[in-house]
């Protein structure tokens, strides 16, 4: 389940709502392309924009959709532990495979605050957890020791997706433990370094636009076949790097997926379209990359 090349998806907008139909489309998609699993309202999918209903409906329609072809991990962390609990039941009650579950934002808790956190919610929901660890919004890193903590105190703790762009903490969280704790990485461009000192894959905002071409690059590593893993991420890096990066997620890869005729380049305050020359930058990077426009 948490192995290989995992698509944290976009929700897509059309006049302010969800939109339905492109979501369809977007899950077929993705199975179609050899992707292994799908993760709807994570940080990609606009999570802390939806309201209460939207974020449930994106989790419900997903598992739906995917109709057991590919395991579902919900995006169901929250700032506030009953609110996380909710969402994990809820997530539990549709059919998920797995609860993506992010550290608190904003209350920078400390690390036995977490610890008591994920206590909370892996005791109030039996349903396999994966945590995610994103320093760089959330203000706190879920140690590496409570990280250990969690994996020994619960059953259902089993994984965590590191976001924090560290190769040395990947390896810390690999020797300290057990085997079958998964480790997935949370950067796309950091995908093929964390695999090599022992992660299973990625939970990745490329896939959106490029579903087969990660997921083949991912197999390859997952094979041990490093030398088509590397230049597979070399030619993909322009994507992970140059087109990622040129503005918070996940308006860059939302504006390419638009501009390809996949979806609406819709966003939700206080996120906001591109300025213009950006826009252009991106247009130019999916040209060079010979990624067909609409």
């Amino acid at each position: 389940m948490f192995s290989g090349a995992i698509t944290a998806m976009v929700t897509p907008f059309r006049n302010g709502r969800l939109d339905e139909a492109r979501l369809t489309e977007q899950v077929e998609h993705q199975i179609e392309q050899g992707i292994d699993g799908l993760v709807p309202v994570g940080t990609t999918g606009e999570s802390p924009t939806l309201t209460f209903d939207e974020h449930k409906r994106v989790i419900e329609l997903t598992v739906k959709l995917a109709r057991g072809r590919v395991p579902v991990i919900a995006g169901v962390g929250a700032n506030a532990t009953s609110e996380a609990i909710e969402l994990h039941r809820f997530a539990r009650e549709v059919g998920a495979s797995a609860g993506l579950s992010v550290n608190p934002y904003y209350n920078k808790p400390s690390q036995e605050g977490l610890y008591r956190h994920f206590m909370k919610v892996a005791e109030a929901v039996k349903i396999p957890i994966m945590l995610y660890s994103i320093p760089g919004r959330c203000g706190v890193e879920i140690a590496v020791p409570t990280v250990v903590r969690l994996a020994k105190d619960t059953n259902n703790i089993v994984a965590i997706k590191e976001a924090g762009g560290s190769v040395e903490r990947v390896s810390q969280l690999r020797q300290a433990l057990p085997d079958h704790f998964e480790i997935l990485s949370g950067d796309d461009s950091l995908t093929l370094p964390f695999m090599a000192v022992g992660a299973s894959g990625v939970v990745s905002v490329a896939s959106n636009l490029i579903p087969k071409e990660v997921s083949e690059m991912v197999e390859s590593a997952l094979a041990g076949d490093w030398q088509e893993a590397r230049v597979a991420h070399e030619r993909l890096y322009g994507v992970f790097k140059d087109l990622l990066s040129i503005d918070v997620n996940p308006v860059p890869i939302k504006m390419a997926l638009a501009m390809r005729g996949l979806m609406e380049p819709e966003f939700r305050l206080p996120l906001c379209e591109p300025l213009p020359e950006i826009e252009e930058k991106i247009r130019e990077l999916l040209q060079k990359l010979q990624l067909s426009l609409a």
